[in-house]
């Protein structure tokens, strides 16, 4: 009879402590079920767990088993701060960006891009995509598509089409890259969120491997100054704050128009002759050149060292304008205009 009393007593503390597990466990799953319903109506973009995972997380709830233990939703914030919440890898991605696309095919992605704008020219597979627009993508075109991901620059995004993008549910992310350092940054970012980091992190270690290598080529050569003609009349260029005169530094260059404090501030011709730039850029398309006409009206300023000089050259705006995995060669080829006495072959590491 003693015994069964101090096994009854024995029995007691272990059954308290198997309730208290279950309550625990059962709150805990509350708590969690909560928490992700908060954060979607709050407008964070949360991608629902299909077949399986729904039936995980109601059994979870009913057996109180912290379903959250077979999940691991992943997180990420974009270049406005946004946050944007994915379950599983995007299949179905529409890219708003030419950079962004030469990102996403440079990584090893192609079936799964299933939009694109008129302006996404490259890689060629890239012009067989659909199409959903240009500088202002069509919201039809985009739904339509059925996407799973929305891939967007700051630059070109309208206020109004995040704010239906939301609505409706599509997570959309925002890039706005700055510096070279972004893009790299925005590339293995990129894979993680597609399922392809171990491509994005070796394309962006090169990336940064030539870039350095770079920087010792420059070091102690001279910066001749070089004046970036975005327009003529009226004369537009780049400035501090814009990232096409970030690149001019990174290409041993000095940007002639560094005074001004707009991004692409407009000059007068008397601030040009007073800079003398040594050479003149111009940025063209593939398939363009500097139209004769506007040559003319630049060579009739003798006094400036690139007319006498006869540095006036041209660049593919695609590999300036573009933060993409082409901004490298960008850099090469600029590397070519201000520093010509560098051997082409130093420049590949």
């Amino acid at each position: 009879m003693k015994n069964r009393v101090q096994s009854s007593r024995l029995c007691k503390p272990w059954g308290f402590f198997i309730l208290s597990q279950c309550v625990r466990h059962l709150v805990f799953g509350i708590v969690a079920w909560w928490a992700i319903f908060h954060c979607a109506c709050s407008g964070d973009v949360v991608l629902a767990f299909e077949g399986e995972m729904m039936k995980r997380r109601q059994q979870g709830i009913l057996t109180g088993m912290p379903f959250m233990a077979n999940v691991a939703p992943r997180t990420f914030v974009d270049d406005l701060g946004r946050k944007l919440y994915l379950a599983n890898t995007p299949q179905r991605i529409v890219s708003l960006a030419p950079s962004v696309t030469e990102i996403l095919f440079a990584i090893g992605l192609n079936e799964e891009i299933v939009g694109v704008t008129e302006f996404c020219d490259f890689p060629p597979e890239a012009l067989t995509k659909p199409k959903v627009g240009y500088a202002t993508p069509n919201l039809e075109s985009i739904v339509g598509l059925q996407p799973q991901l929305v891939l967007a620059p700051r630059s070109f995004l309208r206020v109004d089409l995040l704010n239906k993008l939301e609505q409706l549910k599509i997570p959309t992310f925002i890039f706005d890259p700055h510096t070279v350092e972004d893009i790299f940054a925005h590339i293995q970012l990129l894979g993680r969120m597609v399922g392809h980091s171990e491509e994005a992190n070796a394309q962006a270690a090169l990336m940064r491997k030539e870039l350095s290598h770079l920087s010792i080529l420059l070091a102690d050569l001279p910066r001749p100054s070089l004046l970036y003609v975005l327009n003529s009349e009226p004369l537009i260029t780049v400035g501090p704050g814009s990232f096409i005169h970030r690149l001019i530094e990174l290409a041993g260059g000095r940007n002639a128009a560094d005074q001004t404090s707009a991004p692409y501030p407009r000059l007068t011709m008397e601030e040009v002759l007073r800079q003398n730039p040594d050479i003149l850029l111009f940025p063209s398309g593939r398939q363009e050149g500097i139209p004769q006409s506007e040559q003319d009206s630049w060579r009739r300023w003798t006094t400036l060292s690139a007319v006498q000089h006869g540095k006036l050259f041209q660049v593919d705006s695609d590999l300036l304008n573009r933060p993409g995995p082409r901004i490298i060669e960008g850099l090469k080829e600029l590397v070519k205009i201000l520093h010509p006495e560098v051997n082409q072959g130093e420049m590949s590491n």
